[in-house]
């Protein structure tokens, strides 16, 4: 069985041709500066690679026919015709309370996904268009699933998801925290589960996804019962460029003092804060980590505050959980830093958390670098929310 797996944007569209059964990867890509002057790069073992090479994308629907151009190609492509995809399956950010699994996409799924712009007006829009593109090159016989980057949160119970606000600002207008990264929390839960040779069902788990965008996720029994991210993607721990959880009333302050309107104050919270906006060096933790060795203290500054406020929250929800079996470190950080990770779990001694230094200095490995004597293991686990959709899509064609 053959998925394409498509995260579209609002002038990007990635892609994935995965086989679920056997988790491999045939052909992989991007389409960048749709509606610009197009950009198109393919990838697939044994073949050549296009590198950003131009092609006419004057919207998704030319992405979509690149992507399959390339895939037939009788010289590069990895499938002899569309035929051999079975289904599609597509990211889409945010589903509300609506949608608290992957489904099969039809009239009445579409409808629901309109409905939910208002909560993610930059990323829903995209990931519509990118549905539409779909079914408009390959027709409505291919079976397209939608994945939600919410969906796996929809488990948490109303103490973790309601803010302390009038409670109508809920019931009419949806307020809660529906947090995100749903999809890579859900693999490396399932992965850790068989990685400990247990059932999920038993596991007390905290998620790290460490990243530019950064989340946890304290989940008990298989199902996310807290998360850190909150209405939107900008609450919870500060990351490359958002600020994170902060006291509401410095907007107000900033705002009047700097004469900025909302929209002003938003791009300062979303682009211009978080480890960026200490450091005053970068978003990329690779940048901090060399520009600390040489001495900037407030690239160092920046690593401290996201790494304690990393360690906090694993306490909390520790705490939340009544205890905690394993912590995951994954994504971008998560995954390649094993330094970071070291000083994330210092002084979680307490908990029965140990780190071995030497299993530990590993990149983008799937391990278990727990010390003997930890009773609380930490995981190394690479996410893949390509294949968990692909996963999902396959099980909801059949």
């Amino acid at each position: 069985m053959n998925i394409l797996v498509i995260n579209a944007g609002s002038s990007s569209l990635k892609y994935q041709l995965l086989n679920p059964e056997t988790q491999e990867v045939l052909a992989k890509g991007l389409c960048e500066r749709i509606g610009i002057d197009g950009k198109f790069t393919y990838k697939a073992p044994g073949k050549q690679t296009i590198d950003a090479v131009d092609v006419a994308m004057p919207t998704h629907s030319e992405a979509i026919k690149a992507v399959l151009d390339a895939l037939v190609d009788p010289q590069n492509g990895v499938i002899a015709s569309m035929k051999e995809i079975d289904a599609v399956g597509h990211r889409v950010v945010h589903g509300s309370e609506t949608f608290a699994c992957s489904v099969k996409i039809d009239e009445r799924v579409m409808a629901a996904l309109e409905e939910c712009i208002p909560l993610a007006p930059l990323h829903n829009p995209a990931n519509i268009t990118g549905i539409k593109a779909c079914e408009a090159v390959m027709g409505k016989d291919v079976p397209q699933v939608a994945v939600f980057d919410t969906a796996f949160h929809q488990t948490m119970p109303p103490v973790a998801y309601t803010y302390a606000l009038p409670y109508e600002y809920y019931t009419e207008d949806k307020v809660r925290r529906y947090g995100f990264h749903g999809t890579s929390h859900k693999y490396v839960s399932q992965r850790a589960a068989a990685l400990l040779g247990k059932p999920a069902a038993s596991l007390k788990l905290i998620s790290c996804h460490l990243g530019n965008g950064s989340s946890i996720t304290a989940i008990d029994g298989g199902k996310s019962v807290d998360t850190s991210m909150g209405f939107t993607p900008l609450a919870g721990l500060p990351m490359g460029t958002r600020a994170g959880d902060l006291d509401a009333g410095i907007l107000e302050y900033l705002m009047n003092k700097h004469n900025m309107d909302i929209n002003e104050m938003l791009n300062v919270l979303n682009k211009k804060s978080g480890v960026l906006g200490i450091s005053g060096v970068s978003s990329d933790f690779r940048d901090l980590e060399a520009a600390a060795k040489e001495g900037n203290t407030r690239a160092q500054l920046a690593i401290d505050v996201f790494e304690y406020n990393v360690r906090k929250l694993i306490g909390a929800y520790a705490a939340a959980m009544g205890g905690v079996d394993a912590i995951i470190f994954t994504a971008g950080v998560g995954e390649n830093s094993p330094a970071m990770r070291l000083r994330m779990t210092a002084g979680l001694e307490f908990m029965g958390v140990k780190v071995d230094p030497e299993k530990n200095n590993c990149r983008g490995k799937e391990i278990d670098v727990s010390a003997d004597g930890a009773t609380v293991r930490t995981l190394v686990i690479p996410t893949n929310e390509e294949l968990m959709i692909a996963l999902d899509t396959a099980e909801l064609a059949k």
